[in-house]
C-alpha cells in the first residue's frame, strides 16, 4: 500500500471540533483490516531494534494503535489519560492546543529510571499534547524517549516545541 493509498483512507472534516479545524479523522484507517495492518507493520519496523520498553499512548485514540505497537515490540503500555481519569498517584502537565488549553496525567508509577519510551497519538499538528507528555516522561528519566503520530500536519510546525534530542516519526504527512 503506498503512501497515497494511505492519505487517501483518512476522512476529512471541516469545521471539527470548532469552526476553521480541518479535523483529519484516523477512525477511516482503523475499520479496514488490511490498513489496520499496513500501520501496524509500518509502525512495527521504524521501532523493532529500539529496545522500547514502554509504548505510551496518548488519549484516546493513541490508545488504539498503541498497545497494538507494544505487542508486537514486546513492550508495555501506559496509557496518558485527561484530567481526573486515572486512579492512582499522577503526574500531570497543563497545556495549549490548538483551540484550547487542557491537561494531561501519567500514573507515577508507570515507568521505572532508565527504559526506552514511545510515545504514541494519532496526529501532530502545534505539538502542544505530545510536548507536554514529553515533559511527564522525563519526570521519570528515562534513557531514550522517542515519538511518533500516524499524521503530521508540517505547515503547523508542531516539530519547534520539541528538544533536539527528541526523534519524530510520522507515517503521514500533509500540507495544510
Amino acid at each position: 500500500m503506498t503512501m497515497e493509498e494511505l492519505k487517501n483512507c483518512v476522512r476529512n472534516v471541516p469545521d471539527f471540533p470548532i469552526k476553521g479545524i480541518q479535523f483529519k479523522d484516523v477512525t477511516t484507517l482503523f475499520k479496514n483490516p488490511q490498513i489496520l495492518r499496513e500501520l501496524s507493520n509500518r509502525l512495527y519496523e521504524m521501532y523493532r531494534d529500539k529496545n522500547i520498553t514502554k509504548v505510551v499512548g496518548i488519549e484516546s485514540r493513541g490508545f488504539i494503535m498503541g498497545p497494538l505497537l507494544a505487542d508486537r515490540l514486546g513492550a508495555g503500555f501506559i496509557p496518558v489519560r485527561k484530567a481526573g481519569k486515572l486512579p492512582a498517584a499522577v503526574f500531570e502537565e497543563t497545556y495549549g492546543k490548538e483551540y484550547g488549553t487542557d491537561r494531561i496525567e501519567v500514573h507515577q508509577d508507570a515507568i521505572e529510571t532508565g527504559e526506552t519510551v514511545l510515545l504514541h497519538d494519532d496526529l501532530l499538528a502545534t505539538g502542544g499534547t505530545m510536548a507536554a507528555t514529553v515533559r511527564l516522561m522525563r519526570k521519570f528519566n528515562p534513557k531514550n524517549i522517542y515519538v511518533n503520530c500516524l499524521i503530521e500536519l508540517e505547515d503547523l510546525k508542531g516539530r519547534a516545541a520539541f528538544d533536539p534530542d527528541i526523534r519524530i516519526d510520522s507515517l503521514i504527512r500533509y500540507a495544510i
